[in-house]
């Protein structure tokens, strides 16, 4: 998020102004904003932990979350104070930049590592030449002009290839702090130094060769730790790339100019010629067209949209020119959602991570530490310097925290890209962790079990002056039953004087001194009433002043894949139960349709909650999946929640995770891969348990020169990677065979609130 132009990056040598950090954040509409910075200098465990502790620290900090793979930090702060971000990484040693998704593709750093790369490989290939006349017996004059060539060969390596490792170092420890950089560029300098001195005193031994292969090996590491990560996160990268950099608005007076997307505004008038994708949420004024929808809800086949139709940011406009009114900024649009939560997934505190950060953050002091007892402990045995160096330089290069400080993050980064593969979007990384907990799984009906969009089936029945009165009603409302009877008629709306929605009961409206009500009969007779004692009707009903003046019955449709999702879960050992606002005859025949034995009908929202609650307190994790603004209190009681993207929008906030597309097997799809998540963690964990407890003795015990230890450090790094990318494997037995079943009409006679 911006304020620059488009495919233009902010440097800041100082400090933001407040208008200018206003401007660039987000609002978030509690008096909290949030912003997103660039910062190229984080690359390891102890970065995420300088940056966090840092910025947590500023007053008016809210929270700072650092995201290891795009090299970003998000900060939310309090909107009336704008604390000094700019400053305090600055002097944390992390430079920051404002961030323009359009930059993701602009990748210097690969440049720098493929060109240091190359560099360091082509002279550590030549001192290996030179080093072998040595290796076969070359002595005197003709071995001091090997060495020498050998040392001015090797110093364009640790220019080029090293600068990498000595820039950041000497970031960290000008500002008093240290990183996993610093051993190694210590190392490298140590071997250089050494192999000189030796040089210049006619020594038989220079390790220039290990220098420089040194290097060598570190940047490949690097370059395909490198290259793993963007893989990893290709999908926000795809993302990033459907936003469209801007688009033709209409101004008041019929003029066209084309506007930049962040400056776009809700209100705006757009005109969306075939072919170009749609910058903003907005809603269709004039035109008709079909459009791409498969990034929303997975469908490859094109839906048609008219005037009054609402479209998405993201989706592809395929056979004619639209005009849009926008109704949301680029940042609050669903596409700028579906990356924030992608990011979200991504830099989720899990327990790993906590363990991972406090483990990096004592990497530098310990490895030096180790290395420098090392030193002392061979100085003391035979007295070689020489050896005693040697030894102390390879314990520097051959500890790898790399599991627990990059590998842990990179398989949530895996895990959030495999899981927006098949449309579930991660909102809160630790919702992972959380789900690979849950024994009990609680559904809401309308909306979740079923697809919530029901259709008015008595039309005939009822009067139309009632219909238009509670269509008119109804439309106030996103709740599917109201949405139902407000596209039921096409006759002119009823003006109320004011109009109120009671979550859980219905929509509230008066009419000079006339009361109607549409909602749940109980509620809209009067709870106290003879009318609402007597009434039989379990469903919905218009009234007007206590008096009930129509009745409506409604049918709706199974979601895909819901009962087989229900099986999947039930033979995973969970206990699966509905928890319904709709009546006892519409939960029943679901339930009996799925083969859910529990279930509750007619609750209210903090029913539902108690439930999740008595649940909890009986020693059960439960995983909540809703949709309605009735049941975003029980999304948040949940241990994890998970929502559709056509949940209401307080309902979709408190989710944990929410899926694009219609289909239920989301649910045993998102536990499958967060269950696989933490089974490689924790093998990562355990491989670099093991590496450390072998390698390191090793080296301490002399066995190991700086050359094998370069290697060794590079492939137990990548192994580790390596190993966090086979989730990219894992669900493939969540199949998405229960798309293609046969959809299961439903007809209960009431509704849900």
């Amino acid at each position: 998020m911006s304020c620059c132009a488009p495919g233009a990056e902010l440097y800041v040598a100082g400090s933001f102004g407040s208008d200018e950090l206003r401007h660039a954040a987000r609002s978030l509409g509690d008096g909290t904003a949030r912003i997103e910075l660039s910062v190229p200098a984080i690359h390891c465990g102890a970065c995420i932990h300088t940056v966090e502790q840092g910025l947590s620290r500023l007053d008016g900090v809210m929270n700072a979350r650092v995201n290891l793979s795009t090299r970003r930090v998000s900060i939310r702060f309090r909107e009336n104070n704008p604390p000094p971000l700019a400053e305090t990484l600055v002097r944390l040693g992390y430079p920051p930049h404002l961030f323009d998704e359009s930059e993701t593709s602009n990748d210097r750093t690969m440049s720098e590592l493929l060109r240091g790369l190359a560099v360091s490989g082509f002279a550590a290939g030549n001192i290996m030449l030179l080093s072998v006349s040595v290796w076969s017996g070359a002595d005197g004059a003709t071995r001091d002009m090997f060495h020498w060539i050998s040392a001015l060969i090797a110093l364009p390596a640790l220019a080029f290839g090293g600068g990498i490792f000595y820039r950041s170092a000497w970031q960290t420890l000008r500002h008093g702090r240290m990183n996993m950089d610093v051993p190694i560029a210590i190392g490298v300098t140590l071997a250089y130094v050494m192999s000189l001195f030796e040089t210049i005193n006619h020594g038989p031994h220079a390790y220039f060769d290990a220098a420089a292969s040194l290097l060598f090996f570190l940047l490949i590491g690097r370059t395909l730790d490198h290259m793993m990560r963007d893989k990893a996160r290709s999908a926000v990268v795809g993302l990033a790339r459907l936003a469209p950099r801007g688009a033709i608005v209409i101004a008041a007076d019929g003029s066209r100019e084309y506007t930049p997307v962040s400056e776009i505004k809700p209100g705006n008038r757009l005109l969306i010629a075939a072919g170009e994708r749609i910058p903003v949420d907005a809603q269709v004024v004039s035109g008709a067209s079909d459009l791409d929808c498969s990034l929303i809800n997975g469908e490859s086949r094109p839906q048609s949209v008219a005037a009054g139709s609402a479209v998405r940011a993201g989706t592809l406009n395929l056979t004619g020119p639209l005009t849009l009114e926008a109704t949301a900024r680029a940042d609050d649009s669903f596409l700028a959602e579906m990356m924030r939560m992608m990011e979200a997934a991504e830099g989720g505190r899990t327990r790993y991570r906590r363990i991972a950060d406090r483990v990096s953050a004592l990497y530098a002091p310990v490895v030096h530490l180790t290395a420098f007892v090392t030193f002392l402990g061979w100085m003391a045995i035979d007295g070689d310097w020489h050896k005693a160096l040697t030894i102390a330089i390879a314990v520097l290069i051959i500890t790898c925290p790399c599991a627990l400080g990059l590998a842990v993050p990179i398989v949530q980064v895996v895990a959030a890209r495999r899981l927006f593969e098949r449309g579930v979007m991660v909102r809160d990384g630790s919702a992972m962790e959380r789900l690979t907990e849950i024994d009990a799984v609680v559904f809401d009906k309308t909306g979740t079990l079923t697809l919530g969009q029901p259709r008015l089936i008595n039309v005939a029945d009822i009067a139309p002056d009632m219909l238009t009165a509670a269509a008119s009603l109804g439309a106030h409302s996103r709740h599917p039953f109201s949405q139902a009877i407000a596209q039921s008629t096409d006759a002119a709306i009823v003006d109320f004087d004011a109009v109120t929605e009671v979550p859980g009961f219905g929509v509230e409206g008066r009419r000079g001194a006339s009361v109607w009500r549409l909602g749940r009969a109980e509620w809209a007779l009067g709870q106290d009433s003879d009318s609402a004692a007597s009434s039989s009707w379990p469903g919905t009903i218009l009234t007007c002043d206590g008096q009930e003046r129509a009745r409506f019955v409604f049918e709706d449709i199974l979601r895909p894949g819901a009962a087989q999702t229900v099986q999947a879960l039930e033979q995973a050992g969970k206990s699966v139960e509905i928890l319904s606002g709709d009546t006892e005859a519409a939960c029943r025949d679901v339930a009996e349709t799925l083969g859910v034995r529990r279930y509750a009908a007619a609750l209210l929202p903090s029913e539902k909650v108690a439930r999740i609650v008595a649940l909890a307190e009986q020693g059960h994790k439960a995983l909540m999946v809703g949709d309605g603004l009735n049941d975003a209190p029980a999304l948040g009681a949940a241990h994890v929640s998970i929502a559709p993207a056509t949940a209401a929008d307080i309902g979709r906030n408190m989710a944990d995770l929410v899926f694009l597309h219609d289909n239920l097997d989301a649910v045993p799809l998102a536990i499958s891969v967060s269950e696989r998540a933490g089974t490689l963690i924790r093998q990562n964990i355990a491989l670099a348990i093991v590496y450390n407890a072998v390698a390191v003795p090793i080296a301490i015990l002399g066995h190991v020169t700086p050359l094998i230890a370069a290697i060794a450090m590079s492939g137990s790094s990548l192994l580790v990677i390596a190993n966090a990318l086979r989730l990219l494997r894992a669900g493939e037995k969540v199949t998405a065979s229960a798309a293609s079943a046969p959809a299961i009409g439903l007809y209960p006679k009431g509704s849900s609130t």
